[in-house]
């Protein structure tokens, strides 16, 4: 199977998770089964799309590899460069941990630099989403794609009182109801996962949406709201909103499995 037919099998199958609606399918009889097993075809997918991003040219990895070969006395009749796959992961840490590291790390500089020679507009696009993909989670990538037609949902940051009524600590940030509709797997980990696709660009966390007045309401019924606002004497909640960004949408673009391939993103 080509990595474009992998990547198409993982988005039909995210796809019909996603927008098929599992709340509606758990009230028909049956269907619970069928859902473990679209889960697991799933989940088998993109562990195989994850290990075929792996192989996306690293020059950091290649450098640290290469590194490791060369330093690698010849021990057991194994001659030097030939490592075994754990073997080789021990000795990119531990080179990256050690006084000696100074010269992978530029050796990995160097190799960035030279293939930002030949890179086009295009290549480096494609290098940057490949480079971003390969670091989400199902679950984010659920959520990358319920937010994907331009929907915005509430979000929500639960804060520590103060004396005075001013806002303290903040003991919960980027709560949301989107993980629910995307039907994550781990729905009390929405907060982080929103807090690590803000941090790779890929959504915004704006301010309130006063439109979504009721749906603030609903989000201060979600037990990790609840929990946070019974961790602290005194509770503020911060309504926010959260919708993709601009480079969440390029990326969209570029990666919908459902999407006719263009030249261009």
């Amino acid at each position: 199977m080509s990595d474009n037919d992998l990547i198409h099998r993982a988005g039909r199958l995210a796809n019909r998770a996603v927008r098929g609606g599992y709340a509606v399918g758990r009230r028909v009889p049956g269907v619970q089964a069928a859902e473990r097993g679209l889960r697991s075809a799933e989940r088998l997918a993109l562990t195989e799309l994850h290990r075929r991003l792996d192989r996306v040219d690293d020059p950091y990895r290649a450098a640290l590899s290469q590194a490791a070969a060369m330093t690698r006395p010849s021990t057991n009749g194994v001659q030097q460069g030939q490592l075994t796959p754990g073997e080789q992961q021990r000795d990119e840490v531990e080179l990256a941990a050690t006084d000696g590291a100074g010269e992978p790390l530029r050796a990995a500089m160097g190799e960035l630099l030279d293939h930002s020679i030949g890179f086009g507009a295009d290549r480096a696009r494609e290098y940057l989403y490949a480079m971003i993909l390969r670091q989400l989670t199902p679950d984010e990538a659920r959520i990358v794609a319920a937010l994907a037609d331009g929907s915005v949902f509430p979000s929500m940051d639960v804060a520590e009182r103060t004396g005075l009524g001013g806002t303290g600590r903040i003991v919960l940030r980027n709560a949301s109801t989107v993980g629910k509709s995307a039907g994550v797997s781990l729905p009390e980990a929405v907060p982080a996962y929103l807090t690590r696709l803000a941090g790779l660009g890929l959504v915004d966390i704006d301010e309130e949406a006063a439109a979504m007045d009721t749906q603030y309401e609903i989000l201060l019924t979600d037990s990790t709201v609840r929990d946070a606002q019974d961790s602290v004497k005194r509770s503020r909640t911060i309504r926010r909103s959260v919708h993709l960004s601009t480079l969440g949408s390029r990326f969209w673009a570029a990666c919908d499995p459902t999407a006719q391939p263009r030249q261009q993103y």
